[in-house]
Protein backbone atom coordinates (compact mmCIF):
# COMPACT_ATOMS: atom_id res chain seq x y z
CA UNK A 1 0.00 0.00 0.00
CA UNK A 2 1.29 3.42 -0.78
CA UNK A 3 2.40 5.41 2.23
CA UNK A 4 3.83 9.08 1.35
CA UNK A 5 6.59 8.21 4.48
CA UNK A 6 8.48 6.18 2.28
CA UNK A 7 9.83 9.04 0.79
CA UNK A 8 10.81 10.38 4.21
CA UNK A 9 14.47 9.96 5.18
CA UNK A 10 14.17 10.31 8.68
CA UNK A 11 17.36 8.77 11.12
CA UNK A 12 19.02 8.40 7.72
CA UNK A 13 23.01 9.49 7.52
CA UNK A 14 23.64 11.20 4.35
CA UNK A 15 26.69 11.61 3.05
CA UNK A 16 27.46 14.34 -0.46
CA UNK A 17 30.66 14.87 -1.72
CA UNK A 18 31.66 18.40 -2.74
CA UNK A 19 28.16 19.65 -1.19
CA UNK A 20 29.75 23.13 -0.08
CA UNK A 21 27.80 24.99 -3.40
CA UNK A 22 25.78 24.29 -6.24
CA UNK A 23 24.32 20.87 -7.26
CA UNK A 24 25.77 18.70 -4.31
CA UNK A 25 24.47 21.66 -1.57
CA UNK A 26 20.84 21.69 -3.56
CA UNK A 27 20.67 17.98 -2.93
CA UNK A 28 21.66 17.67 0.55
CA UNK A 29 19.34 20.59 1.96
CA UNK A 30 16.69 18.42 -0.17
CA UNK A 31 17.55 15.44 2.13
CA UNK A 32 17.97 17.71 5.24
CA UNK A 33 14.30 19.01 4.49
CA UNK A 34 13.05 14.91 4.16
CA UNK A 35 14.74 14.00 8.08
CA UNK A 36 18.34 13.09 7.26
CA UNK A 37 21.41 13.89 9.15
CA UNK A 38 24.10 15.71 6.29
CA UNK A 39 27.36 14.88 5.70
CA UNK A 40 29.73 16.62 3.25
CA UNK A 41 33.05 16.97 2.44
CA UNK A 42 35.43 19.38 0.03
CA UNK A 43 39.17 19.57 -0.98
CA UNK A 44 40.23 22.09 1.63
CA UNK A 45 39.24 23.97 5.01
CA UNK A 46 38.34 27.07 3.05
CA UNK A 47 35.72 25.65 1.05
CA UNK A 48 34.59 23.22 3.90
CA UNK A 49 34.03 26.30 5.68
CA UNK A 50 32.01 27.76 3.44
CA UNK A 51 29.53 25.22 3.25
CA UNK A 52 29.00 24.90 6.64
CA UNK A 53 28.41 28.88 6.68
CA UNK A 54 25.72 28.16 3.79
CA UNK A 55 24.10 25.15 5.76
CA UNK A 56 24.01 27.38 8.81
CA UNK A 57 22.24 30.09 6.82
CA UNK A 58 19.68 27.57 6.23
CA UNK A 59 18.79 26.01 9.17
CA UNK A 60 21.01 22.67 8.63
CA UNK A 61 23.21 21.58 11.04
CA UNK A 62 25.69 19.59 8.69
CA UNK A 63 29.13 18.04 9.41
CA UNK A 64 31.57 19.16 7.43
CA UNK A 65 34.81 17.08 6.85
CA UNK A 66 38.43 17.92 4.59
CA UNK A 67 38.56 15.17 2.39
CA UNK A 68 40.04 14.67 -1.00
CA UNK A 69 37.83 11.74 -2.65
CA UNK A 70 40.07 10.58 -5.16
CA UNK A 71 42.41 9.86 -1.96
CA UNK A 72 41.73 6.29 -1.10
CA UNK A 73 43.22 6.42 2.62
CA UNK A 74 41.46 9.68 3.15
CA UNK A 75 37.99 8.34 1.81
CA UNK A 76 38.75 5.66 4.16
CA UNK A 77 39.30 7.76 7.00
CA UNK A 78 36.59 10.18 6.46
CA UNK A 79 34.48 7.27 6.37
CA UNK A 80 35.38 6.07 9.80
CA UNK A 81 35.01 9.34 11.15
CA UNK A 82 31.65 10.01 9.71
CA UNK A 83 30.54 6.38 11.43
CA UNK A 84 32.14 7.36 15.15
CA UNK A 85 30.62 11.30 14.65
CA UNK A 86 27.71 10.88 13.27
CA UNK A 87 26.46 7.42 12.16
CA UNK A 88 26.87 4.43 9.70
CA UNK A 89 26.26 6.33 6.38
CA UNK A 90 22.59 5.31 4.87
CA UNK A 91 22.97 7.26 1.89
CA UNK A 92 25.61 8.32 -0.24
CA UNK A 93 25.81 10.99 -3.27
CA UNK A 94 28.67 10.95 -5.25
CA UNK A 95 28.42 14.52 -6.19
CA UNK A 96 32.01 15.76 -6.74
CA UNK A 97 33.35 16.36 -10.34
CA UNK A 98 35.44 18.33 -12.33
CA UNK A 99 35.40 19.77 -15.94
CA UNK A 100 38.00 20.35 -18.66
CA UNK A 101 36.99 22.15 -21.95
CA UNK A 102 39.80 21.30 -24.19
CA UNK A 103 39.64 19.95 -27.60
CA UNK A 104 40.94 16.45 -27.30
CA UNK A 105 44.02 16.94 -29.71
CA UNK A 106 44.83 19.99 -27.36
CA UNK A 107 44.18 17.89 -24.12
CA UNK A 108 47.20 16.43 -22.41
CA UNK A 109 47.39 13.03 -21.13
CA UNK A 110 47.58 14.63 -17.33
CA UNK A 111 44.61 16.62 -17.89
CA UNK A 112 42.65 13.99 -19.29
CA UNK A 113 43.55 11.36 -15.97
CA UNK A 114 42.79 14.25 -13.52
CA UNK A 115 38.85 14.38 -15.24
CA UNK A 116 38.76 10.59 -14.63
CA UNK A 117 40.23 10.78 -11.07
CA UNK A 118 37.90 13.38 -9.94
CA UNK A 119 34.59 12.15 -11.79
CA UNK A 120 35.32 8.24 -12.19
CA UNK A 121 37.74 7.23 -9.49
CA UNK A 122 36.97 8.74 -6.73
CA UNK A 123 32.93 7.23 -6.56
CA UNK A 124 34.52 4.05 -6.98
CA UNK A 125 37.09 5.13 -4.07
CA UNK A 126 34.13 6.43 -1.75
CA UNK A 127 31.52 3.69 -2.78
CA UNK A 128 34.25 1.25 -1.69
CA UNK A 129 34.37 2.83 1.67
CA UNK A 130 30.92 2.90 2.39
CA UNK A 131 30.02 -0.11 1.32
CA UNK A 132 30.96 -2.78 4.05
CA UNK A 133 28.74 -0.19 6.24
CA UNK A 134 25.59 -0.39 4.28
CA UNK A 135 26.07 -4.44 3.94
CA UNK A 136 26.27 -4.72 7.58
CA UNK A 137 23.19 -2.05 8.79
CA UNK A 138 21.22 -4.20 5.68
CA UNK A 139 20.09 -1.64 3.25
CA UNK A 140 21.78 1.64 1.73
CA UNK A 141 21.44 3.73 -1.14
CA UNK A 142 24.16 5.37 -3.37
CA UNK A 143 23.33 8.03 -6.08
CA UNK A 144 25.92 9.04 -9.12
CA UNK A 145 25.85 12.19 -10.53
CA UNK A 146 25.95 11.00 -13.99
CA UNK A 147 25.43 13.25 -17.02
CA UNK A 148 23.47 14.06 -20.25
CA UNK A 149 27.17 12.78 -21.24
CA UNK A 150 27.02 9.63 -20.03
CA UNK A 151 25.27 9.27 -23.10
CA UNK A 152 26.41 12.16 -25.86
CA UNK A 153 29.09 13.37 -27.03
CA UNK A 154 29.82 17.07 -27.69
CA UNK A 155 33.03 18.84 -28.71
CA UNK A 156 35.75 19.81 -25.74
CA UNK A 157 34.37 17.46 -23.27
CA UNK A 158 36.11 14.23 -24.16
CA UNK A 159 37.40 13.18 -20.59
CA UNK A 160 34.59 14.37 -18.56
CA UNK A 161 32.02 12.44 -21.50
CA UNK A 162 34.09 9.03 -20.97
CA UNK A 163 34.38 9.51 -17.26
CA UNK A 164 30.50 10.09 -16.76
CA UNK A 165 30.12 6.63 -19.58
CA UNK A 166 31.93 4.93 -17.50
CA UNK A 167 30.51 6.09 -14.17
CA UNK A 168 26.81 4.94 -15.63
CA UNK A 169 28.37 1.76 -16.12
CA UNK A 170 30.19 1.90 -12.45
CA UNK A 171 26.50 2.52 -11.38
CA UNK A 172 24.67 -0.33 -12.80
CA UNK A 173 27.84 -2.84 -12.07
CA UNK A 174 27.24 -1.61 -8.09
CA UNK A 175 23.65 -2.57 -8.50
CA UNK A 176 24.70 -5.80 -9.89
CA UNK A 177 27.44 -6.49 -7.44
CA UNK A 178 25.70 -5.79 -4.52
CA UNK A 179 21.58 -5.76 -4.66
CA UNK A 180 21.30 -8.50 -3.12
CA UNK A 181 22.08 -6.55 -0.05
CA UNK A 182 19.20 -4.39 -0.23
CA UNK A 183 21.73 -1.51 -1.35
CA UNK A 184 20.33 0.46 -4.48
CA UNK A 185 22.78 1.98 -6.49
CA UNK A 186 20.89 4.54 -9.27
CA UNK A 187 22.34 7.69 -10.91
CA UNK A 188 20.97 11.38 -11.54
CA UNK A 189 21.75 12.94 -15.08
CA UNK A 190 21.41 16.46 -14.98
CA UNK A 191 20.89 18.51 -18.32
CA UNK A 192 22.57 21.86 -18.00
CA UNK A 193 22.21 23.31 -14.76
CA UNK A 194 22.53 26.89 -13.66
CA UNK A 195 26.06 26.69 -11.06
CA UNK A 196 28.84 28.54 -10.66
CA UNK A 197 30.32 25.92 -12.87
CA UNK A 198 28.20 26.48 -15.68
CA UNK A 199 27.95 30.63 -15.12
CA UNK A 200 30.57 31.45 -17.81
CA UNK A 201 28.24 29.74 -20.42
CA UNK A 202 25.47 31.86 -19.54
CA UNK A 203 26.99 35.41 -19.35
CA UNK A 204 25.40 38.28 -21.56
CA UNK A 205 27.84 39.60 -24.32
CA UNK A 206 28.76 42.75 -24.50
CA UNK A 207 26.36 43.69 -26.84
CA UNK A 208 23.71 42.36 -24.24
CA UNK A 209 22.71 39.51 -26.24
CA UNK A 210 23.02 35.81 -24.82
CA UNK A 211 25.90 33.80 -25.27
CA UNK A 212 25.93 32.06 -27.74
CA UNK A 213 26.22 28.44 -26.15
CA UNK A 214 23.34 30.01 -23.83
CA UNK A 215 21.05 30.26 -27.17
CA UNK A 216 21.89 26.45 -28.00
CA UNK A 217 20.98 24.88 -25.15
CA UNK A 218 17.68 26.93 -24.52
CA UNK A 219 16.77 26.06 -28.04
CA UNK A 220 17.89 22.28 -27.59
CA UNK A 221 15.79 22.23 -24.31
CA UNK A 222 12.23 21.48 -24.73
CA UNK A 223 11.87 23.38 -21.33
CA UNK A 224 12.94 26.28 -22.59
CA UNK A 225 15.20 26.88 -20.03
CA UNK A 226 18.36 25.48 -17.78
CA UNK A 227 17.34 23.77 -15.05
CA UNK A 228 18.48 25.05 -11.68
CA UNK A 229 19.62 22.48 -8.21
CA UNK A 230 16.28 22.82 -7.22
CA UNK A 231 15.30 20.84 -9.81
CA UNK A 232 17.08 17.70 -8.59
CA UNK A 233 16.15 17.75 -5.34
CA UNK A 234 12.78 15.30 -6.32
CA UNK A 235 14.43 12.47 -7.93
CA UNK A 236 17.40 13.27 -5.40
CA UNK A 237 15.33 12.17 -2.39
CA UNK A 238 12.84 9.69 -4.51
CA UNK A 239 16.48 7.89 -4.89
CA UNK A 240 17.48 7.74 -1.26
CA UNK A 241 14.25 7.14 -0.18
CA UNK A 242 12.25 4.17 0.44
CA UNK A 243 10.14 4.64 -2.27
CA UNK A 244 12.77 3.23 -4.74
CA UNK A 245 13.92 0.50 -3.35
CA UNK A 246 13.10 -1.86 -6.27
CA UNK A 247 15.27 0.90 -8.35
CA UNK A 248 18.03 -0.52 -9.16
CA UNK A 249 21.07 0.34 -12.09
CA UNK A 250 18.58 2.56 -13.15
CA UNK A 251 19.78 6.44 -14.50
CA UNK A 252 17.49 9.17 -14.29
CA UNK A 253 18.15 11.75 -16.71
CA UNK A 254 17.00 15.32 -15.59
CA UNK A 255 17.40 17.56 -18.60
CA UNK A 256 14.19 19.47 -19.38
CA UNK A 257 13.85 16.61 -22.63
CA UNK A 258 16.86 17.27 -24.17
CA UNK A 259 17.47 13.44 -24.35
CA UNK A 260 14.26 13.04 -25.98
CA UNK A 261 14.04 15.95 -28.64
CA UNK A 262 15.90 16.08 -32.01
CA UNK A 263 16.20 19.48 -31.77
CA UNK A 264 13.81 22.68 -34.18
CA UNK A 265 13.28 22.51 -37.86
CA UNK A 266 16.30 25.51 -39.58
CA UNK A 267 13.74 28.29 -40.56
Amino acid sequence: MFDSKDFRLDGKVALVTGASYGIGFGIATAFAAAGATICFNDINEEKKEMGLKAYKEAGIEAHGYVCNVCDEEQVQAMVKQIEEEVGTIDILVNNAGIIKRIPMTEMSASDFRAVIDVDLNAPFIVSKAVIPGMIKKGHGKIINICSMMSELGRETVSAYAAAKGGLKMLTRNICSEYGKYNIQCNGIGPGYIATPQTAPLRERQADGSRHPFDSFIVAKTPAERWGNPEDLQGPAVFLASDASNFVNGHILYVDGGILAYIGKQPE
